[in-house]
């Protein structure tokens, strides 16, 4: 009786804590609003199955308590039970995965008027990468990293020339304009994260990944790495600026080229 009452509790203690805790998302600064929307049916979905797993086994515990005189029945199979088991569960999987197979379609479909900026990590610093008056970045492979060139720019491509080049320093990007973050590694795998954009990626050594975003308020953020990439993980944050467009072409004019940084 006592254990019955305790999972009661639990779930109550639960419930309550989820709805007066002021611990949420931090505020929306993106137009992914659509995972704020497939998480929180996430929450109620397996919230629901967790009060109703928790609270089935707290009634069973009292309706099928110890009773002097009592016997137990032995029923190895209940067809009735195990169909509804395994209806609502495939429900409830279907439930949750469907909307984000729709959220993700969307994720890696990029505008065809995005601007292009790659983002560049390795222990335990972030670098990046912008297109300069050609409007295009020039090729990249870790094989060209050296001291002399951080990000691993093709010295031999033209395109390359006018890159500008942020090397562990301030990302600075316009609101209301939807970008295309190319994300590499130089050495382990990477995150790059930053929670009020609701868009996060793996970073892979060897390959890009990208995800887009349209910013929308502008202010100062944290870029953070969520993937553990040694000793020095925590140690990997940067920051993010979301500004006007006018205010981010006269960042951009004060930034070094790769042809600057090179000569």
């Amino acid at each position: 009786m006592v254990v019955a009452w305790v999972m009661v509790l639990v779930v109550v203690g639960s419930i309550a804590f989820h709805l007066l805790s002021p611990w949420w998302f931090p505020p929306l600064a993106s137009n992914w609003g659509y995972i704020d929307d497939t998480t929180i049916l996430t929450f109620w979905i397996t919230g629901i199955v967790f009060a109703a797993v928790i609270l089935f086994m707290a009634y069973c515990l009292f309706r099928f308590r110890h009773r002097e005189g009592g016997k137990a029945r032995y029923e190895p199979e209940n067809k009735r039970l195990e169909t509804w088991l395994v209806t609502l569960t495939a429900a409830g999987v279907i439930a949750m995965l469907t909307p984000g197979l729709f959220v993700w379609a969307q994720y890696v479909s990029v505008p065809e008027d995005a601007m292009e900026v790659e983002v560049i990590g390795q222990q335990w610093l972030w670098n990046y990468r912008l297109p300069g008056a050609d409007g295009q970045l020039g090729r990249a492979d870790n094989r060209f990293v050296t001291f002399d060139n951080p990000l691993g720019i093709d010295p031999d491509d033209p395109a390359g020339q006018d890159d500008y080049m942020i090397v562990g320093g301030e990302l600075v990007l316009p609101t209301e304009r939807p970008v295309r973050f190319a994300l590499r590694s130089v050495d382990v795998l990477h995150n790059f994260y930053v929670p009020e954009l609701r868009a996060k990626m793996d970073m892979i050594p060897g390959s890009v990944t990208y995800f887009w975003a349209t910013l929308t308020e502008p202010g100062t953020y944290e870029v953070l790495c969520a993937e553990l990439c040694g000793t020095g993980h925590s140690y990997m944050r940067g920051g993010f600026r979301a500004v006007t467009q006018e205010e981010y072409d006269e960042w951009l004019g004060g930034q070094m080229t790769f042809a600057e940084f090179s000569s």
